[in-house]
């Protein structure tokens, strides 16, 4: 929000305080995230136009025993659904096939929109960025499964087995309420 005044600032006034704000949320990130302020500025860019959040997309992929694709990620050594941030150029449903490709090895098309999360409304742990999570269903088309550069292996899990996530990018609540979603189609899509 005090980025957002910082666009629309028409005094000096208004500079002044709305930089305040933007002083003070990097400190509290900074202390949140146990790391010096420097470091967190590097997520903060001058702001020059109105502020938007960014948009991860992911899918969600059951093969027929019922089991959820996830991809370990090399940062953290914890798993998730497929997926990452939108691509200037593509469309969601376009990134969200090239990212199961990327993570996985595995063809993909889009089933269907599932949900489209609002990350604040959610407990993943903080984060600079605001972020939209739209949730897809797709189903695997082809492919063998592997891992890539930033992925360290990709496999198969039972939904009441599921390995440890990276909760920065999918909490079990929500790959939960995702397999409802995707086992009952009458169902309505989940948007915060």
């Amino acid at each position: 929000m005090a980025e957002t005044g910082l666009v629309y600032a028409q005094n000096g006034y208004e500079v002044e305080r709305n930089q305040e704000l933007v002083d003070l949320s990097k400190e509290l990130m900074a202390a949140i995230a146990n790391k010096p302020i420097e470091a967190i500025d590097k997520f903060y860019l001058p702001p020059k136009e109105y502020p938007t959040p960014k948009v991860d997309v992911r899918a969600l992929i059951l093969n027929e025993k019922d089991e959820v694709l996830l991809a370990k990620e090399m940062m953290d050594g914890k798993w998730s659904i497929p997926g990452g941030w939108a691509d200037i150029g593509h469309s969601p449903s376009e990134v969200v096939v090239k990212e199961v490709k990327e993570e996985t090895g595995l063809e993909s098309k889009v089933e269907r929109v599932l949900a489209i999360y609002d990350k604040r409304c959610h407990p993943h742990p903080p984060q600079p960025w605001y972020v939209y999570k739209i949730m897809f269903l797709c189903k695997s088309t082809g492919g063998e499964l592997r891992g890539n550069f930033d992925i360290e292996e990709a496999n198969w899990f039972a939904l009441d087995k599921l390995p440890p996530l990276s909760e920065d990018r999918i909490l079990k609540s929500q790959i939960k309420e995702l397999y409802q979603l995707a086992k009952h189609p009458e169902l309505p899509i989940v948007c915060d």
